[in-house]
């Protein structure tokens, strides 16, 4: 049952439950359960290592960190660890595809669930687009393809067209084949990111590392809608470099760090996501940001900032010291390693809008399942779609703050979501819970905040705009057409085939 009416209604904690049980198999769809927490990584993994470690890591050390890049990197691994814990107890408790866009529909009401739902749509599209325009200047570089089709300066990215479309038919023909793909493709990322670490261990030269925090310095070609909104708030001038430089870097590399909660979105087709779910999230942040500071700390410690590529440091740092051969792996490496990102990104989009349908939020038709893939294949196709525009036409730079932007504000919501859960509903099977509760929640909370405000004014901006055109679809369809405002709750939802593999049967 609702718990209220209006904008504020909410869904019971027990409906997100059984929702998916095999008494409402003859009206809604379930997912295939075949995933376990080694899957789990995988897909965390292969969405977390990505554009981030591949780019943002010489834009934000020449431009922002300088050596200390290590530790803006560490501190957005830490916020977003405080976060994977509040994930870990809701998606264990809640196992659902909706991740905090159901979180907040239990606890915040129906209108935070659409803004959250709406919220990730805006990250995992984004994501996707411009990780796919990475992959395709990444392979233009490596294998020196016509700038006029691939990389940055193409009129029209069909690189970036070809990628997405390829994995978006993965991320169509199931979720199993999906996993598969990601797991082969992490395991070579994670091996380059070591051999990155240990080659690189060899070229490091201490006097790279002097100033480790760079003092401040005025940016006054940075001020206007560039600067970070806290400094606009305070009246304090924009800067580069320092403490100030070192959160703003924080903010924007939380990019990399983007996606981690698609883990938290497989929640149904987990064999024991009681177990599962916490060892899934957990896992990928500890192993992320291990990764993430030992390839600051070479990178930086290799060549000094100043010096650092922009586009390809990585690769780049290799051929300053003389292994160009090393400088070809690596790009070959960050061609692999994109690839996985667009594909979980696709795969979370798309389950995202499978909960929107479910709930009749979007029309229900567009939730269907397929009756032989056991996947959302409409929602699926109709992401991939959006995807390749976006991934044709749009530079990636203006719209990597915007992801962050995106995924901070989740964040935030599901930090709140604990301990209102804990508040509400006390009596809920919880096989994980956040320790220190409600402490480290509101930590979360507050950190996700601070980072949000670290971030540039039009970024605030382009967030406003974009809720504002979400908050118009839920007036005009979501409101009035959502599951919630019918008499019943248990209205219809997208209809599929049973778990078993075979037609339901009336």
């Amino acid at each position: 049952m609702a718990s209220s009416r209006g904008i504020f209604r909410k869904k019971s904690v027990e409906t997100v439950i059984h929702q998916n049980d095999e008494g409402h198999q003859n009206e809604g769809g379930r997912l295939r359960q075949t995933l376990r927490a080694r899957d789990l990584i995988g897909f965390g993994v292969g969405m977390v290592i990505g554009t981030g470690i591949f780019t943002l890591t010489g834009v934000q050390a020449k431009n922002n960190a300088g050596p200390a890049i290590m530790i803006s990197f560490a501190v957005a691994g830490v916020i977003a660890l405080f976060a994977a814990f509040c994930y870990a107890e809701l998606s264990s408790a809640v196992p659902t595809a909706g991740s905090s866009y159901t979180y907040a529909y239990t606890t915040l009401g129906e209108i935070f669930a659409w803004i959250i739902g709406w919220d990730l749509i805006l990250e995992f599209a984004l994501g996707a687009a411009v990780v796919s325009r990475g992959w395709s200047g990444y392979l233009q570089d490596v294998f020196d393809l016509p700038t006029s089709f691939f990389g940055e300066h193409s009129s029209v990215n069909l690189g970036a067209v070809a990628i997405a479309l390829v994995l978006g038919v993965v991320a169509t023909v199931g979720i199993k084949e999906s996993g598969w793909v990601t797991n082969a493709l992490v395991y070579l990322k994670v091996s380059i990111c070591v051999f990155v670490i240990i080659a690189g261990l060899f070229f490091i030269k201490a006097a790279n590392y002097t100033p480790f925090i760079p003092p401040a310095t005025s940016t006054n070609g940075e001020s206007g809608l560039r600067q970070p909104l806290w400094q606009w708030i305070s009246g304090v001038d924009a800067t580069a470099f320092g403490v100030a430089g070192v959160l703003f870097a924080s903010a924007v590399v939380f990019f990399s760090y983007s996606g981690f909660e698609i883990v938290a979105n497989l929640g149904e087709e987990t064999k024991n996501p009681g177990r599962d779910m916490a060892r899934g999230l957990l896992g990928t942040l500890l192993i992320c940001t291990a990764l993430y500071v030992g390839v600051c700390f070479v990178l930086v410690g290799m060549v000094h900032y100043t010096d650092l590529s922009e586009g390809a440091p990585l690769s780049d740092a290799f051929n300053q010291v003389g292994m160009s051969w090393a400088g070809v792996l690596v790009g070959i490496a960050a061609v692999a390693g994109l690839s996985s990102v667009i594909l979980v990104d696709i795969v979370g989009m798309s389950r995202i809008g499978f909960a929107l349908a479910r709930d009749g939020l979007v029309p229900h038709s567009a939730g269907k399942i397929h009756p032989r893939w056991r996947t959302p294949y409409r929602i699926t196709m109709m992401t991939t779609a959006a995807v390749v525009l976006l991934a044709a036409f749009v530079p990636l730079a203006a719209l990597a703050e915007m992801v962050s932007i995106g995924t901070l504000f989740a964040f935030l919501v599901v930090s709140i979501a604990v301990p209102v859960l804990r508040r509400t509903q006390p009596e809920m099977k919880r096989p994980f819970r956040v320790p220190w509760s409600p402490v480290l929640p509101v930590i979360s909370a507050i950190c996700c905040a601070g980072l949000m405000v670290n971030l540039a004014i039009e970024t605030w901006l382009r967030f406003v705009v974009w809720l504002v055109i979400g908050l118009a679809i839920y007036t005009f369809y979501g409101r009035t057409h959502s599951n919630l405002a019918r008499p019943s709750q248990d209205s219809p939802t997208p209809a599929a085939p049973s778990a078993a593999g075979e037609p339901n049967v009336p």
